[in-house]
């Protein structure tokens, strides 16, 4: 554009005003716009406690250089026809020879570079605008391979002649234009514990030369973790999946300066070897020819291979239409002439390399799908570090689970060797800036909380230790009765008589009555084979022909624990259209712990309550007690790596029966794919909200006396700090919405907070082989130079290392102090009713996880899967119309709410539609 020299540009006129507007004047424009609500700042930090010395793995960085900048240059990647440069993993390999070939005319200068649209330099480069003309020697092309190329329509001879000139070369455009400067010296302010403007910008500088460092290695990149092809590192997980350890590393900005955060990271790979071994294993088979070629091609597209003789890699595009002896191309001879030949033919007669089992098989192409090449199966090699992106198996993630443990002394030892190996203080970029990255944990001081007290039927105390108790000789503060139940059982070897009997004799010393079920029914063996859905229909055929009425209450047993596909389908029966409370058991050892365990779940079910907080029975829960507040747990279930247009499923849970904070209910709602942010909070349909707030804010009332809450805590999960905004200023607004849509005169206080427990910070006792004890809490030296946060250890880490829960606090009207809220977050760690143990996470998000997950099994998702691609597939959110959830029975709508509706003056008519949450 060009400056402006003060005389009238030639703009067309404004459109003209309707008659009677008036244009707003510009301080009223301002009143319309909503401030942006900013994170809390710290409020201080909590006493309470047992001290505790604690190491963690950040490492302390420090700076020589802070007068320097950074200059951020934007990479435009094009071919010499102009065209953008979509191959993954080109860009380095690009830079890397800019680099080499114009080192003169770039004066020398290092890069970093983040792989696709940034590069960073220290200095400015010698003119603003750079274009650049790159040749680069390509030996991944489809030309050169085997000397033969079947589908290419070339001859052997000219062949021959490709191989004496081994590489091709691929001519690339390189423009680099300037972007941004940004200050060193932001490093030096967060080396005080301080913040700029700048700061976020000159540490993503810095973990991308980390990322560069480790690329320059050969290892696979998954955003700031780093994996080296070395097989010691590979578990075999089955399926052709292997689990790959890693180590993640970042900077970060912290109270006492700036560290560098390394921790161990597993990811996923497919297993390297012949593709016909992947294939067997993927779709667990023992011959080649039982090999589904449908699904094989879906999970082969985009794998990298290596080709025997030559070892040329190569993407694989798609496999042939007919197997190898059958798919012809032709031959071009020296002497003109040509011929129609088979692949195999080409390969055994003119190649002379023996194919003992591809004739019958289809072709790999590497090629493109209207000019393919192809390759017998049999002379292909999946090469090592491949990500494996579509989800895991029950068994494949639990067997990944075992395998990864690692004892906290296990663990430092790793990391404090892979600093040393990572050499960084050789990354000439980390040199030019003079950072340097110390070799030892980084100390903190914890304090460990005490255990709260819990409560027992018949004010009996339960004591807790090392975070765990029992229930033994205790019954439950509020037990439930079991009446007009039945057993199903889905082939399960289970003695379905003794498990009644004994389940009745622990019911009655817990103080819950189970009556004798009306019957057992058991599968026909001939269904044991049928589709899930249809043994779910078969049995409850046999429900209703034999039962005098509809039971209140089944008990299914199942054949397998985890990976029981009976499970959803039954789950959906049960409760979306026939109303029935069910629990799933899938016993190998029935005990008296076992069997209190699932007491416990039935009890909460059936509206019960296990245990409590002494501090409700009081009640003496400071700022809680005394004003009605509700606690809501917040959390998004999206569908699994790898499944395309899956919707994502919103939970919010809610806190009932104020002062109780230990009873919740659940509301759930799908949303778009992938969508992180809830869209359903607030849903205005003329004069009624269809939200998911609503329906919290309608069950506290009505559970609680007739009181609304005036304090609301959010608690929410699984958002990173770059939608800390979003939640602050979307979320937030929609759920005051909600309440002002009610009533417009409420005005209740909210407190919100983030858990996070997808982080990389771990903590660890000097010299000690165990973890840190339950209760333990941090919030100095490794949390957040300015905004509100702590780490929380609430539960005892009985296997591998302990991963503490980052909570941020975002906003606090209700004012807490630090002591009193990290001993509230605590506390709620003791609530949950399905549990004997404490957990790692307040009890109202480990809640909205679970509604979230069991919900979604209401849908039917394995289809929709199966037809996605698994490799690379992406999904956008919003991309894919949001499939419904399927609505709960009338019955269970109306049991949570004892069969009243209520009234509130001015509300209108209160209706519940969704459940307890324990009856999901």
């Amino acid at each position: 554009m060009e400056p402006h020299n003060g005389e009238a540009d030639d703009l067309p006129p404004p459109p003209p005003l309707d008659a009677g507007i008036e244009p707003l004047k510009a301080d009223e424009t301002k009143k319309m716009l909503k401030p942006k609500r900013a994170l809390v700042p710290r409020q201080g930090f909590g006493k309470k406690g047992q001290p505790i010395k604690l190491l963690t793995n950040h490492f302390k960085v420090s700076l020589k250089n802070t007068e320097e900048f950074f200059y951020h240059y934007y990479v435009n990647l094009k071919y010499d026809d102009d065209t953008p440069v979509d191959s993954k993993g080109a860009g380095r390999i690009v830079i890397e020879k800019l680099q080499q070939t114009y080192a003169t005319e770039l004066a020398n200068k290092d890069f970093a570079y983040d792989g696709e649209k940034s590069l960073f330099t220290i200095g400015a480069l010698p003119q603003i605008n750079n274009e650049f003309t790159i040749v680069v020697e390509d030996a991944s092309t489809g030309k050169t391979p085997a000397n033969g190329s079947p589908g290419n329509d070339s001859s052997p001879g000219s062949d021959r002649k490709r191989v004496r000139r081994p590489y091709n070369t691929k001519t690339y455009k390189v423009g680099l234009s300037f972007a941004a400067k940004i200050p060193m010296s932001a490093i030096a302010l967060a080396l005080k514990g301080q913040e700029s403007e700048h700061t976020q910008e000159a540490i993503r500088v810095i973990d991308i030369i980390l990322r560069q460092h480790s690329a320059k290695q050969g290892c696979l990149l998954v955003r700031q973790s780093f994996f080296h092809n070395n097989p010691s590192n590979f578990v075999d997980l089955g399926g052709g999946v292997m689990g790959c350890r890693g180590f993640h590393s970042s900077f970060r900005a912290t109270q006492s300066g700036l560290s560098l955060n390394i921790d161990v990271s597993t990811t996923m790979i497919v297993k390297p070897g012949p593709v016909a071994d992947f294939l067997m294993a993927n779709q667990k088979v023992d011959n080649p020819n039982m090999i589904d070629w449908t699904k094989a091609k879906r999970s082969l597209k985009n794998l990298r291979i290596k080709i025997t003789p030559t070892n040329a890699e190569n993407k694989i595009v798609g496999l042939s239409d007919r197997s190898c002896r059958e798919t012809m191309f032709t031959l071009k001879r020296r002497d003109g002439d040509s011929e129609e030949i088979s692949v195999f033919d080409y390969f055994v007669k003119n190649r002379r390399i023996e194919l003992r089992y591809s004739g019958d098989f289809p072709c790999i192409n590497v090629g493109k799908p209207k000019r393919p090449t192809y390759f017998p199966i049999e002379l292909c090699t999946l090469v090592s570090l491949q990500r494996y992106t579509k989800s895991l198996s029950t068994l494949q993630r639990s067997s990944l689970v075992e395998k990864s443990r690692q004892k906290p002394q296990e663990r430092m030892s790793v990391l404090s060797d892979v600093l040393k190996r990572s050499n960084y203080d050789s990354e000439p970029m980390l040199m030019a800036c003079g950072i340097s990255i110390a070799k030892s944990f980084t100390e903190v001081d914890g304090r460990v909380l005490q255990a709260p007290k819990l409560k027992a039927g018949n004010g009996e105390d339960i004591f807790t230790r090392n975070g765990r108790w029992n229930f033994n000789n205790k019954r439950l503060i509020r037990a439930s009765s079991v009446e007009r139940w039945a057993v199903v059982n889905f082939s399960a070897r289970c003695n379905v008589r003794d498990l009644v009997r004994d389940l009745i004799k622990c019911g009655g010393m817990k103080g819950i009555k189970v009556e004798d079920p009306f019957d057992a029914f058991e599968e026909h063996p001939s269904m044991r084979r049928a589709p899930a859905v249809k043994r779910v229909e078969e049995m409850f055929e046999q429900v209703k022909s034999k039962l005098p009425g509809a039971p209140k209450f089944l008990l299914c047993v199942l054949a397998e624990r985890k990976n029981s596909d009976v499970y959803g389908p039954w789950k959906k029966k049960c409760l979306a259209e026939f109303g029935i409370v069910t629990q799933c058991v899938a016993p190998t050892r029935v005990n008296d712990q076992y069997l209190t365990n699932v007491l416990l779940k039935i009890n909460a079910k059936l509206g019960g309550l296990n245990s409590m907080l002494q501090v409700e029975s009081s009640p003496a829960m400071p700022l809680i007690s005394k004003v009605p507040t509700m606690i809501l747990g917040m959390d998004v279930s999206h569908g699994s790596p790898g499944q395309s247009g899956v919707p994502s499923i919103a939970a919010v849970v809610s806190s009932r029966e104020w002062p109780l904070i230990s009873k919740y209910r659940a509301s759930v709602r799908s949303q778009s794919p992938k969508m992180e942010i809830i869209d359903s909070l607030f849903k205005p349909q003329g004069k009624d909200d269809k939200g998911l707030i609503r329906e919290c804010l309608i069950d506290f009332y009505t559970s609680s006396g007739k009181r609304k809450p005036d304090q609301i805590i959010i608690f929410r999960d699984g958002v990173s700090e770059s939608q800390f905004s979003q939640v602050l200023n979307i979320e937030l607004d929609k759920i005051i919405e909600a309440c002002k849509f009610l009533d417009e005169t409420w005005d209740p206080k909210f407190t919100l907070i983030v858990a996070q427990k997808n982080h990389h910070t771990k903590f660890f006792i000097p010299g000690a082989p165990e973890n840190v004890p339950p209760g333990t809490v941090v919030d100095n030296k490794v949390c957040h130079p300015r905004n509100y946060d702590f780490y929380m250890c609430s539960h005892a880490g009985m296997i591998g290392t302990t991963r503490p829960t980052h909570y941020h606090i975002l906003h606090d009207e209700i004012g807490f102090n630090p002591d009193d809220l990290q001993e509230l977050v605590h506390s709620l760690s003791y609530v949950y009713q399905r549990s004997t143990t404490a957990i790692s996470v307040v009890a109202p998000i480990c809640y909205a996880h679970l509604a979230a997950a069991q919900v979604g099994q209401f849908i039917k998702f394995d289809e929709m899967s199966e037809t996605s691609s698994s490799h690379g597939e992406h999904t956008s959110a919003g991309s894919a119309p949001v499939q419904e959830l399927p609505s709960l029975h009338e019955k269970m709508l109306n049991r949570h709410l004892n069969g009243h509706r209520c009234r509130c003056k001015s509300l209108g008519v209160w209706n519940l539609e969704t459940p307890l949450l324990d009856d999901l």
